[in-house]
């Protein structure tokens, strides 16, 4: 076990924590997949659900934060434009559509 978690850099139980908020966040991103993927099914036609977005800002918001705790700019750019989008469909969605 010792040498997975130097393998994959965990030194610490602080670590660890924040290895298991990613891997969280990431399994929280990719769901939003799955999500849109029955919905559309259900409806026979493409349908991008609400729940989308929602658990895409924030699966992005925990992998910025991920990002930002290992210092990775990669995740932290990434990221950054991806929850502008997600956060702009929300208010879209909240704030413009039809009532």
């Amino acid at each position: 076990m010792q040498s997975i978690l130097a393998w994959i850099n965990v030194d610490s139980t602080s670590d660890l924590i924040w290895l298991g908020l990613g891997l969280s966040a990431q399994l929280m991103f990719s769901m939003r997949f799955l999500v849109q993927w029955i919905t559309s099914e259900r409806h026979r036609q493409s349908v991008i659900p609400v729940a989308f977005w929602w658990l895409s800002i924030c699966g992005g918001l925990l992998l910025f934060a991920y990002g930002v705790h290992r210092r990775d700019p990669v995740i932290m750019l990434g990221q950054s434009i991806g929850i502008v989008v997600y956060a702009r469909n929300l208010w879209l969605i909240y704030f413009t559509s039809p009532k």
